[in-house]
């Protein structure tokens, strides 16, 4: 039978007590900011054909109506919160990769004047069609 001497012991010892330090600090981060300014831009794609502008936004967990988009001078603005659900704010968090929070993205317009304003939610992403006037 072989024997643990105690230098493994106290380096085990400090490699869990370092695990659960960087989990601690992991959590902070992700934590919701309680300023107005956004933490965190979600990614987006953006398609054209002839007849409408597509922009895809990876917003899972968001619902639509709780996203607000608007045309400023040359560029769409999106905005909104992704919050944890009110069921998960006491569960013990395993990993939060998801970012939570205030986000907000400016997306550059093809140039162009874009009429109709369409938002839905397809397969966990906001989708907002801007219809071209010619």
């Amino acid at each position: 039978m072989k024997r643990h001497d105690d230098s493994s012991d106290w380096m085990w010892s400090d490699a869990l007590s370092a695990l659960d330090h960087m989990e601690r600090l992991h959590r902070q981060l992700f934590q919701p900011r309680r300023t107005h300014a956004p933490s965190w831009e979600p990614p987006v794609d953006v398609l054209e054909t002839d007849d409408e502008l597509l922009i895809y936004v990876a917003l899972p967990g968001v619902d639509a109506r709780d996203v607000h988009a608007v045309i400023d001078g040359g560029a769409l603005v999106v905005s909104g919160h992704r919050v944890l659900p009110q069921q998960l704010r006491t569960a013990t968090i395993h990993r939060l990769e998801l970012p939570q929070g205030r986000f907000e993205r400016h997306i550059p317009l093809p140039a162009g004047t874009y009429s109709a304003v369409a938002v839905a939610s397809e397969r966990g992403c906001l989708v907002i069609r801007l219809g071209k006037t010619s």
